[in-house]
């Protein structure tokens, strides 16, 4: 403190005797004494002075000194040093955040950062004047450039954007970052990009041509892939910004070989057999939240139907689909993990043959053997299961019968009487156990289930109009016309659903995903429908029943 207290009395002068000078009468002797000096010694102490003020007398500093420190950066931008020391201090005026040591404090509200940034992007030349301090290698000088960026994007995004978009060379400047061999560079760049391309499909196409993708994998594989830290989310978080309802990217995704590159993120040994497994870490599993996230951008059913049909049979071919499943029969995965997984899954095989028919080969590792769509019904109609995992067990069940006429008949088939085959469990048995279950949701779960066999398939709605269903021994068999109807008319069934839809998003309301939003959305919605066919369906049932005592 006494070497500050000298060094200002050396840049200042010694005040007069009896008075104390305020803050902002130190400020503005600091920034004359920066702009009138001659010497280049005199203005790197004025501005290592200010620097060290501009957390306690911010506005001062900002208010006198913005236009002294622009000054700075056109004059002396050979002197590192000064440099470095004025990107600092206006990093300090513009930071979105407010400091402790502040003598003026402001709220959130003020948003004094969001005035400075506001103030100094006035001109469009300060922003490229930034960017050219980061082909300074100098670490005090592109680190503090990189830091003051990020903090103008975050105050005024979409202007900093278009000044960025339309300054030369602006975008390859902070992608060559990204092979900066200090980390801190390298991890704060992945930042301010994953900030830049939000929302921006321009910017996004021109980061995605200056070989983002390379780059990308390159460093989460240097971090270890699945396993990595914070680093290796940034990047999946980065590629999600570029590649998110962006046709361009995605096609240049498809059509660069990346898609192959995936895979072997997803190969996850068995946690079982490692002796010194300890659980999925909190990070592994943001990381693979992150990782199926950017699958389901290339495959979204909003997407272009054929360059979604491209991106399916590339993930069968090149083990993607199977690594998939692998991770859905393995054990030990999180339930939240396991639910994306799902719904992946679900969104690869969609409208596809090939990968249909591939799923629906699959066999989980129990004892006996059992097909994986029969354990996923199973977690289906249990009640102990948490909501949204039946959720995405019945989405991947009705991506599997979308447009799958063989998956239709199949499933209709287990519900028709069979000759004297060995007895097994069966997709058809296990929804007719969720009808008759008594729990609610597992009736529903199973009727919409069921319902997804009969979509643009006429003839096994009347292979469906046969099936009996037993009910308590001593008692006749019920058609499932009947017992859909009956449980219609109960009135608990859709009562039951949006309740507990209601009750898992006030549990996860701070932490609930996108996905899980849109996936909980979509069925509360086809509850309203079938709230309003209730009673078109009691009409049914009634003529049903009058033609059955005619032909009687």
């Amino acid at each position: 403190m006494e070497y500050f207290k000298s060094s200002l009395k050396s840049v200042l002068g010694t005040a007069p005797a009896g008075t104390q000078p305020t803050g902002a009468d130190t400020v503005e002797r600091l920034v004359d004494r920066l702009q009138s000096s001659t010497l280049l010694n005199d203005r790197r102490d004025a501005c290592r002075a200010l620097k060290a003020l501009s957390r306690t007398y911010r506005v001062e500093v900002g208010t006198q000194g913005m236009d002294a420190l622009r000054q700075v950066l056109e004059m002396d931008r050979t002197d590192c040093e000064i440099i470095g020391l004025a990107l600092d201090t206006l990093c300090n005026i513009t930071n979105p955040e407010t400091f402790d040591e502040e003598v003026d404090k402001h709220g959130p509200t003020d948003k004094i950062g969001e005035q400075f940034t506001e103030i100094f992007i006035k001109h469009a030349d300060n922003i490229g004047l930034v960017l050219t301090f980061l082909e300074e290698f100098d670490f005090r000088v592109r680190w503090s450039a990189l830091k003051l960026l990020t903090h103008l994007l975050a105050n005024r995004s979409k202007d900093i954007q278009e000044i960025i978009l339309i300054s030369p060379m602006g975008v390859s400047k902070l992608m060559d970052l990204l092979s900066d061999s200090r980390e801190v560079i390298r991890n704060d760049v992945l930042l301010l990009l994953i900030q830049l391309t939000k929302g921006n499909a321009n910017i996004q196409k021109i980061v995605a041509f200056e070989n983002a993708f390379d780059r990308i994998f390159d460093v989460i594989e240097q971090e270890g892939n699945a396993d990595g830290g914070i680093v290796v989310e940034d990047c999946l978080l980065l590629m999600l910004n570029l590649l998110r309802g962006n046709v361009s990217n995605q096609n240049f995704f498809k059509e660069g070989s990346y898609i192959q590159k995936l895979t072997p993120m997803f190969q996850i040994p068995n946690e079982i057999e490692d002796n010194n497994f300890g659980g999925w870490s909190p990070q592994k599993v943001s990381n693979v939240h992150c990782m199926v996230q950017v699958i389901r951008a290339l495959v979204a059913p909003s997407a272009p139907a054929q360059a979604v049909a491209a991106c399916q049979r590339i993930m069968r071919a090149c083990g993607l689909l199977q690594a998939l499943c692998d991770i859905l029969m393995a054990s030990g995965v999180p339930a939240d993990v396991l639910t994306e997984t799902i719904n992946t899954v679900a969104e690869v095989i969609r409208g596809n043959a090939s990968n249909q028919e591939f799923l629906a080969s699959v066999m989980a590792p129990s004892t006996p053997p059992r097909p994986a769509i029969v354990v996923l019904l199973m977690s289906m109609v249990n009640e102990k299961q948490p909501f949204v995992l039946r959720c995405s067990v019945l989405y991947c069940f009705q991506c599997f019968l979308y447009k799958n006429e063989v998956g239709q008949t199949q499933l209709i088939q287990t519900l028709l009487p069979q000759g004297n085959e060995a007895p097994s469990l069966t997709t058809g048995q296990l929804l007719c156990g969720g009808l008759f279950s008594a729990d609610s949701l597992s009736n529903w779960f199973s009727a919409v289930a069921l319902s997804h066999a009969l979509i643009e398939n006429i003839s096994q709605k009347e292979q469906l109009l046969r099936v009996l269903l037993a009910t308590n021994i001593g008692k006749p068999p019920v058609t499932l016309m009947q017992q859909c109807v009956m449980l219609l008319q109960q009135g608990v069934v859709i009562k039951s659903v949006i309740d507990a839809n209601n009750e898992h998003q006030n549990r996860n309301q701070l932490s609930m995903s996108v996905s899980d939003n849109t996936l909980v959305l979509q069925y509360k919605d086809l509850i309203r429908e079938q709230d309003v066919q209730i009673q078109k369906l009691n009409q049914v049932n009634d003529t049903l029943l009058k033609e059955k005592q005619e032909l009687e």
